[in-house]
């Protein structure tokens, strides 16, 4: 626990060093009194105090602890009250307050506006006056806090680095990256608690670190000036419309631009080396994985540095060499060029004649046979074994001519992709050629032009298979080898369309990252799905629901798919009443009429019309959403398991999408549906699946590992130690909530005052005492 941890750093006299807290994530300097950030720059420090006595007014939901030499004044007030045994004492202190020690268990504060008269009364108050205004409780030492949390656990199973999107706030409550994180990661504490119990009293688990990477304040930095210039081109009307305009909607555009599309790609990158190795140097134990996470544009961002990462255990060469030097424009090919596999060129091989192929197989003395029937190679190709059957050929030397043929099939069709592929290539490259001798031309005519005009910029674009390509990025190396990209709200779809990638294949994967997990909100205007991209077939398809963290669908949700189920089987019985008529019509009129055929075509007719369209009703309406064991493989993106993820939208939120549009992109950060899909692809592949509640658990489960390519997945006690609190609550959260583990909880501070008191004639040691935040 941080409390005692610094508690032992004061009594030991160690009051100079820095002691780290919160999972490491600050280091507290017990002299000074401060608590500063250690993985990201904070604007200024926070304090933190050593508290004994405690206050909470009647509105108040937790204790609050006085300041240090405020409550030593009132420990050495209540020593002498114990000793001497003088009750309802009025103490006096400056600043007009005073407090009142009734007994060792009843110890009131007034305030400057509400001290009592000499009649007891409240100045300017009645009897009937609200509770808002009455005096505060005080209370000594932290023995009745008996629920007080152990903090945050010392292992570490998985570091996640978490990119925010445009802006530098990141929800609709205008909180940054860092707070979000927060909310995050508790939320992933508290369902490490609930839902992965046996396994953390097995030891077998212990938390998941999340990182924030912050790259906005870079960008609108001085070294850019990026600011200046927006400021000096803005109009002066409706300025906090174009203020926020320019601080969010422009890093849009601006990751569009070569220049600071490079700053934010060095930015990302060189900030998640540097948490990294910063992590690893404070954590040398630390033997887990990393996974990188991303909301709204650091999904591209992030896409787009993994994109160009090189994977050293299957190729040395640079991955994008083959297509774009690492000085030009990179272009998202089809997926040979993304995965950077280098073609080989094919061996020519002199083509089989029959009489070598039926040598081959046994049956030179056949030759005359196929010369009869006059079957050369490509007529064999169309045979089939029924037909070789009749020219007399053993099932032995068949099955091995059938199967020669099959393979020199394929040999023709690789040939020909190969040859394809040669040509596509020597086409790009001379393109390229062309364009850079254009592009060189061009500068030097330019700086002809004007020799005494220097250019800060230049400004590449190819022209190649997939559109026009990016502007020219240099992206940095990572470090890590990322096992997961988890995206939340992510605009990737809509960014490769406009690139002009129509198709990315499902061969495609990121070099050094096997999973991405695309999750969002269905009523997200900037999320896009991924899956049509990589199978266009998939459009059709439903995207796979996330389960609730409660272990079921939401209540809304399973009415409207049993009304639709029933509304479903009701018009599928009309329909075959409907069809019955039909027939005992058709047989009507088979025995009265002479034009038999034509009324029974046109029965058959309109009932196969009927019963077609019925039948896209029911595939439409039979499921709103995928379920695991109905899914299908897509690609090798995510292992071939789906890619597509969607939260269950809340009750409140089906009355009207466009109402909670705005909202529900930044919804990912308190949702527990989303962290624990996120803890669910950490801890599945280990083995330690969550437990979900309620009967249909079992139902509500994500594969426990990847699915294999093309095949279809299976269905399936004693007092507490002091404490380090805070005093004045972080920006973004309630005042009433306390937000450090290491804090005091709300359980805890109302607990009334009920322990006896003290003998008289012992004082006893003074109250158990530790470090709270302020």
């Amino acid at each position: 626990m941080d409390s005692i941890k610094l508690e032992e750093a004061y009594n030991s006299g160690n009051d100079t060093i820095d002691i780290p807290t919160d999972g490491g994530r600050y280091d507290v300097n017990i002299s000074q009194r401060t608590k500063k950030s250690v993985y990201w720059d904070d604007d200024m420090p926070s304090s933190v105090r050593r508290c004994t006595w405690f206050f909470k007014r009647e509105s108040d939901s937790r204790y609050v602890p006085y300041e240090e030499q405020f409550a030593q004044q009132i420990e050495n007030e209540y020593r002498n009250a114990v000793l001497n045994n003088t009750w309802h004492k009025r103490l006096e202190f400056p600043g007009g307050e005073t407090i009142v020690m009734h007994n060792a268990n009843v110890i009131v504060h007034f305030t400057a506006s509400s001290q009592p008269d000499e009649w007891g009364m409240v100045q300017g108050m009645s009897p009937m006056v609200g509770e808002g205004m009455r005096p505060r409780v005080v209370k000594r030492g932290v023995e009745d806090f008996a629920t007080i949390e152990d903090g945050e656990p010392s292992q570490v199973d998985h570091v996640v680095f978490v990119v925010h999107g445009i802006g530098k706030f990141c929800d609709v409550k205008f909180r940054n990256i860092v707070e979000c994180v927060d909310d995050f990661r508790s939320i992933s504490l508290e369902l490490q608690n609930s839902h992965f119990r046996k396994y953390k009293d097995e030891n077998r688990i212990g938390r998941v670190e999340f990182l924030p990477v912050l790259w906005h304040s870079v960008l609108h930095g001085d070294a850019t000036g990026v600011d200046q210039r927006l400021k000096a081109i803005t109009l002066p009307s409706t300025q906090k419309l174009r203020n926020f305009v320019n601080d969010t909607l422009m890093d849009i555009l601006f990751y569009t631009s070569p220049v600071y599309a490079q700053c934010i790609a060095d930015t990302v990158g060189t900030e998640m080396n540097r948490l990294y190795q910063l992590f690893c140097n404070r954590n040398p134990s630390f033997q887990g994985a990393v996974s990188v996470a991303g909301h709204s544009l650091g999904c591209c961002v992030l896409f787009d540095l993994l994109l160009h990462q090189k994977d050293e255990d299957i190729d040395d060469t640079p991955t994008q060499e083959q297509y774009v030097p690492p000085t030009q424009p990179e272009v998202i090919q089809p997926v040979e060029t993304l995965n950077g596999e280098v073609e080989e060129d094919t061996e020519e091989e002199s083509e089989m004649t029959l009489e070598d192929l039926l040598a081959k197989v046994g049956l030179k003395e056949k030759v005359k046979v196929f010369n009869d029937e006059q079957i050369d190679m490509e007529a064999l190709t169309m045979c089939s074994e029924s037909d070789l059957k009749d020219l007399g050929l053993p099932m032995g030397p068949r099955k091995k001519l059938q199967g020669i043929l099959k393979e020199e099939q394929q040999k023709k069709v690789n040939k020909k992709q190969s040859a394809d592929k040669k040509k596509k290539a020597e086409e790009e490259r001379r393109i390229r050629q062309q364009i850079e001798q254009e592009m060189e031309k061009q500068q030097e005519a330019s700086q002809q032009s004007s020799p005494h005009r220097s250019s800060s910029m230049t400004v590449d674009y190819l022209l190649g298979s997939a559109g026009t390509g990016q502007p020219s990025v240099k992206y940095p190396q990572l470090d890590f080898q990322p096992n997961s990209l988890f995206a939340f709200g992510s605009p990737i779809g809509i960014f490769l369309s406009a690139r002009g990638v129509q198709n990315i294949g499902e061969d495609f994967k990121l070099p050094t990252c096997p999973r991405v997990f695309n999750v969002f909100h269905p009523f997200d205007p900037v999320a896009y799905r991924l899956e049509p991209l990589v199978n266009a077939y998939t459009s059709s398809c439903k995207p796979v629901l996330i389960p609730h963290h409660k272990g079921r669908k939401r209540l809304h949700l399973e009415l409207k798919e049993s009304l639709t189920r029933v509304g479903a089987d009701i018009k599928h019985k009309i329909m075959e009443s409907l069809k019955s008529t039909w027939n005992s019509i058709n047989e009507f009129a088979k025995a009265h009429k002479s034009s038999q055929l034509s009324l029974e075509e046109q029965v058959d007719s309109q009932m196969s019309s009927v019963m077609h369209d019925l039948d896209d009703d029911k595939s439409d309406t039979a499921s709103q959403v995928s379920n695991y064991e109905d899914d299908m493989v897509v690609g090798q993106l995510n292992e071939g398991r789906r890619i597509d993820y969607v939260l269950q939208e809340r009750p409140i939120e089906s009355f009207n999408d466009y109402i909670f549009a705005l909202t529900s992109h930044g919804c990912y950060w308190e949702s527990e549906d989303t962290v624990l899909l996120v803890l669910r692809e950490i801890y599945g592949p280990l083995g330690m699946m969550p437990q979900m509640p309620g009967p249909d658990s079992s139902k509500n489960t994500f594969p426990s590992g990847p699915v294999p390519l093309y095949n279809k997945p299976q269905s399936g006690v004693g007092p507490p130690p002091p404490q380090f609190t805070q005093a004045v609550p972080p920006m973004g959260h309630s005042p009433s909530v306390p937000q450090m583990s290491a804090g005091l909880p709300p359980q805890s501070m109302n607990r009334p005052m009920s322990a006896p008191p003290p003998p008289s004639h012992n004082f006893g040691p003074p109250p158990m005492q530790g470090f709270l935040k302020k």
